[in-house]
């Protein structure tokens, strides 16, 4: 294993015991997730918002606004496949991530602009950007720590962290506003992050050196060259044949028609697979045609590997199965959760509550953004002499977010009653990962360990209960009637507790009980079925006003209520049957 002293540039300049370079991969990543979720939280809300008043929006119903979404979302987890190939062998990973920031930058540009033809190529431009970002950050770090990874692990916590920061002040602050100034500002304020996200990254190049750069011809040929005379059964190459290629190309471009039919046929009338099969209509069916074919592929390239390869695959397809019916639920935080805090949830404060409010909102304020302020004084010590240009950008950054924070709560503070704005309580769900994250892995680290299965249906059952405390929160209310806010609180409380029991040890199982060769290919089916629950997710959350109308409020949460859990149930039921197939990989 390699150490500090036989490679000291590595560690030559440190910030909190880590690499400059990684503290910038956070600033990196910190700004596009600020952008991202500050752009996603205002979506749906100003796709179903009335077209008449102070801040009108399209007036789209639910079905609508979420078949729009669910396919944006669906191609945001499936376009990272194609990127990362692309980066791998053509670009390098720092280019792909340059060329990634530039284009989504020109899609918030797009969307500030909130006409229907500059929204639609926003969200294509995001698309294709995140295509190209979202891989390649992660690969910038995995080569940073490549021949030290007894310190991955604390590199990836931090890196997490500055997720969870974008995610928190981008819905905190662009939602606030959108609301109190118009949707475009709240898409510009997303924009504006992600092109000074992308210059300071480019401006400390300095800080890299080699890692990251376009790959070589020498260097591809090495490896391919090294994995063909592979004498270890596991990393023996499994080639992909004409018919593979055949099912894989057919799959995609009925998936990809399906994704676009979707919004197409329900916002413009226009359905491609305007047929029917008995009673099945003709999405149906070319959906069970797409993923029969899928099976055929999977199938046939498992029984190509050996007994043990093959068994761990197969395992992971099994989490991967059950992530989707995770997803499914988790992510109506961002279609059905905001709608119904939005017109359901009394938001008004006014005397003692707004107080109590306005304090905690600014403790939830300012607490991270001097811990995140002293990481930037810590780098700016470390690196003013070496990437002198990006620490300026970054400090400029910081100013802007501590000017629209001081702002946002002096606002609030000189009113006499307001009313929360219905994207605020999204940030809860990053909040509560900082807060819990570290309980969570220390849990995971103890005697209390349990196996893979065990945490995925714990993670499935707690964030199910959290959708029934909503459907109990919200029985038996007739229009006009709005229910306290608790249970949405608690109610992300129980879903992060939840994803925490179950992301994290699906992408950890990944990497372990798949041979090195084959993690691209099998993250990418990961990925797929994430994709698959974002869009479920929207599907779903799209008939929030459908069900409601037809049954109760109550009904459309329970159905989140008793679908993971069930799912949860199984899946703890196979846990003899899956450590049998992971061979001792615990």
């Amino acid at each position: 294993m390699t150490t500090e002293a036989e490679n000291p540039d590595f560690f030559k300049s440190k910030v909190l015991g880590h690499p400059s370079g990684l503290f910038v991969l956070f600033f990196t990543e910190m700004w596009e997730r600020f952008s991202f979720y500050g752009m996603r939280i205002l979506l749906i809300l100003f796709l179903t918002a009335a077209i008449t008043g102070d801040n009108p929006g399209w007036g789209w119903n639910a079905e609508n606004a979420g078949a729009l979404y669910g396919t944006y979302a669906m191609l945001l987890y499936i376009t990272p496949i194609f990127g990362g190939i692309i980066a791998d062998r053509y670009l390098g990973y720092r280019w792909a991530v340059l060329i990634g920031s530039i284009v989504m930058t020109l899609g918030h540009a797009a969307m500030f602009l909130d006409t229907p033809f500059m929204l639609y190529l926003g969200l294509g431009l995001l698309v294709i950007g995140t295509g190209f970002f979202k891989p390649n950050m992660t690969s910038i770090l995995s080569e940073m720590y490549k021949e030290f990874p007894e310190k991955k692990d604390g590199a990836y916590t931090i890196f997490y962290m500055g997720v969870n920061a974008g995610a928190f002040f981008g819905m905190m602050l662009c939602g606030y506003l959108a609301s109190n100034l118009g949707w475009h500002w709240g898409f510009g304020l997303a924009g504006i992050f992600m092109l000074l996200g992308t210059i300071q990254f480019w401006l400390a190049k300095p800080l890299f050196g080699n890692i990251g750069e376009v790959p070589s011809k020498e260097k591809r040929d090495a490896a391919l060259e090294q994995s063909r005379l592979s004498t270890n059964q596991e990393d023996k190459r499994n080639p992909f044949t004409p018919i593979d290629y055949i099912l894989i190309v057919i799959t995609t471009v009925i998936g990809l028609i399906y994704a676009f039919n979707d919004p197409l046929s329900k916002i413009g009338g226009i359905n491609v697979f305007d047929f029917k099969v008995g009673k099945l209509e003709g999405p149906i069916v070319m959906i069970l045609i797409a993923l029969g074919l899928f099976l055929i592929l999977v199938i046939s390239r498992l029984i190509r590997y050996t007994k043990i390869v093959r068994d761990r695959m197969i395992a992971v397809i099994v989490f991967a199965f059950f992530t989707i019916f995770f997803w499914m639920s988790f992510e109506q935080a961002a279609s059905s959760l905001v709608l119904f805090a939005r017109d359901n949830v009394d938001r008004t404060l006014e005397g003692s509550s707004l107080t109590t409010f306005n304090i905690i909102n600014t403790l939830l304020t300012v607490v991270p953004l001097l811990i995140i302020s002293w990481v930037l004084f810590l780098l700016w010590k470390q690196t003013w002499k070496k990437a002198l240009l990006s620490n300026i950008v970054l400090v400029i950054t910081f100013l802007g977010v501590w000017g629209i924070c001081i702002w946002m709560l002096y606002n609030e503070f000189t009113k006499t009653a307001s009313e929360i704005d219905p994207s605020w309580f999204s940030i809860l769900n990053s909040f509560f990962i900082i807060a819990f994250a570290s309980t969570i892995s220390k849990l995971w680290d103890s005697k209390y360990n349990p196996p893979a299965a065990v945490k995925y249906g714990m993670g499935l059952i707690i964030m199910a209960l959290g959708f029934g405390l909503l459907a109990y929160g919200s029985y038996g209310i007739t229009d006009g009637v709005k229910v306290s806010m608790i249970w949405l609180i608690f109610a992300y409380l129980l879903h992060t507790i939840g994803e925490l029991c179950l992301s994290p040890v699906g992408l950890s199982y990944v990497s372990k009980l798949v041979p090195a060769r084959m993690i691209a290919f099998m993250f990418g089916m990961w990925y797929l079925a994430i994709a698959i629950g974002n869009k479920l997710a929207a599907v779903a959350g799209g008939q929030i006003e459908n069900i409601t109308k037809e049954y109760s409020l109550s009904t459309f949460f329970l159905i989140f209520t008793i679908v993971p859990i069930l799912a949860g149930l199984i899946v703890m039921a196979l846990n003899p049957v899956l450590k049998k197939l992971m061979h001792g990989i615990k």
